[in-house]
């Protein structure tokens, strides 16, 4: 079962080979930190995150990195509106990103490097840029000479002369950045200082770093000249990626990532997702209306990763469904692992440290199908499988007192699931812990039970109601057979 990956580079899907063996370096280009994450952002988030933790669940070791662009005219325009300053404002949303990944159940980066923080980097690649004839000094500015790297287009597709036939009509030649190019496709490594703007001390004169060198240099400091997979949103392949491909590898003379990997776009009720539409939702906007954080994720996952996803209430209802099926599965172990005389470890923690679900079919149909390009959708199928499955067994197992499958087999099935949503970023809180705790506990309602049965005997009928009522009452429900009465939590 070999993993196989699309590459945006080549166009084709292919085997999945690492610099070093084992080891995976890993660049996500994250958000600009000017506002709150939307959708786009948390499908994105999402699938990577699930990326990561599908690779170390393969036996990879990974080596995450997820940026900030903390420095950029949006984040400008809105320290200007807040008569705040540019770090201020990136700060706060910075802050606000790790507070909606957390509610996501997003795993942390191993590292989330800053462009302010990177100076030295970034000027360090323009001056070699500038010193192999890549990069020229224009009045303040330094600009990427594009004509000059002879495979400019190989990510997009995109040729020179077709985008000089397409941008003729857009150029304004008395735009001053314009004129300060030898090139209208050369675009800026370096922007000398404007009043009332941040900068930074450099040898071309105050100023801040251009948009794309700020990844080339983050991922060169961070990863090395060369890292597996680079990632992000379709909307970067052009011009942010290809951009970077062009600065780094005409300094390095070695391939930026040997994977390209992109993610499809969110569209809202089949629209484009954007402000001035009415349509644009934030993360915390959609969790603050009582959305579950895990049917968002399922909502992603349910989709091909490189496909767009239309979010509608239709959808976000369908994937809540789903989850509410996925999530009975995964508690199943927690309501009847003890009374199915499982070796549990301890109350809060129904799964030993050791223990993990040996080889089995589930599993190997589970990587079977998501080693064909992170394909998450059929993954799940399996997982909606053994979900269902341990649903039907609980149901029996309420009514018969007893389950059609051996319990050590429903274990085994269980921890399969377990571990499987796991890799999936799918869990769940104990949440019949809390309901035991606001209810009669075990030991109580086994007192009432017997108090039933003796009224019972007694044909006192009337106290033998009460009791039922009772604790039906407290969401207790009982069940009369010939092998006696059991009992479960509704």
């Amino acid at each position: 079962m070999t993993l196989t990956l699309y590459n945006t580079l080549t166009r084709r899907q292919e085997p999945f080979t690492t610099v070093e063996p084992g080891k995976v370096k890993m660049y996500y280009c994250g958000v600009t930190v000017y506002d709150y994450c939307h959708l786009g952002h948390a499908r994105a988030c999402i699938v990577w995150d699930v990326v990561r933790r599908y690779l170390q669940f393969i036996g990879y070791e990974v080596r995450y990195i997820q940026n900030f662009t903390d420095i950029d005219d949006k984040i400008l325009n809105r320290a200007r509106q807040e008569h705040s300053s540019m770090e201020a404002v990136a700060d706060r949303f910075i802050k606000a990103y790790f507070e909606d990944m957390a509610r996501l159940g997003i795993k942390e980066a191993d590292e989330y490097p800053r462009a302010t923080h990177t100076m030295d980097g970034i000027q360090r690649l323009i001056h070699e840029l500038e010193s192999k004839g890549f990069a020229y000094p224009s009045q303040g500015d330094v600009y990427y000479a594009v004509r000059q790297f002879s495979e400019y287009g190989k990510l997009s597709g995109r040729k020179l002369e077709d985008l000089q036939v397409g941008g003729s009509d857009r150029v304004n030649v008395d735009d001053p950045e314009y004129q300060k190019k030898k090139d209208p496709f050369d675009f800026a490594l370096w922007k000398a200082a404007k009043p009332g703007e941040p900068a930074w001390e450099s040898p071309w004169g105050q100023g801040r770093p251009g948009w794309h060198i700020e990844c080339s240099a983050m991922v060169r400091d961070r990863l090395g000249e060369t890292i597996d997979i680079h990632t992000g949103g379709e909307d970067l392949v052009f011009p942010h990626h290809e951009n970077e491909i062009a600065q780094s590898e005409a300094v390095t003379g070695k391939p930026l990532s040997r994977y390209w990997l992109h993610n499809g776009m969110v569209k809202v009720d089949g629209e484009k997702m954007s402000k001035s539409l009415g349509n644009f939702t934030t993360i915390r906007d959609l969790l603050d209306r009582d959305v579950d954080p895990m049917a968002v994720r399922l909502f992603v996952l349910m989709a091909q990763y490189r496909k767009p996803i239309d979010f509608t209430d239709e959808a976000i209802a369908s994937a809540t469904n789903g989850w509410h099926t996925l999530k009975e599965g995964l508690l199943f172990g927690y309501q009847y692992g003890e009374k199915l005389g499982w070796g549990l470890g301890t109350e809060n923690n129904p799964i030993p440290s050791t223990q993990y679900p040996v080889p089995n079919p589930f599993v190997e149909r589970f990587q079977e199908v998501v080693n064909d390009d992170f394909n998450f959708p059929g993954g799940l199928t399996v997982l909606f499988k053994l979900a269902k499955e341990l649903s039907r067994e609980g149901n029996i197992f309420v009514h018969q007192g007893k389950t059609e499958t051996p319990p050590d087999e429903l274990q085994r099935q269980w921890q399969t699931l377990v571990t499987l949503a796991g890799v999936l970023g799918l869990e769940t809180q104990l949440e019949i812990e809390s309901t035991t705790s606001e209810g009669p506990s075990d030991a109580e309602i086994e007192v009432k039970i017997q108090q039933r049965q003796q009224a019972r005997q007694a044909r006192n009928f009337a106290e033998s109601d009460r009791i039922r009522n009772e604790l039906l009452a407290q969401g207790i429900t009982l069940i009369d057979s010939r092998d006696g009465t059991r009992w479960h939590r509704n």
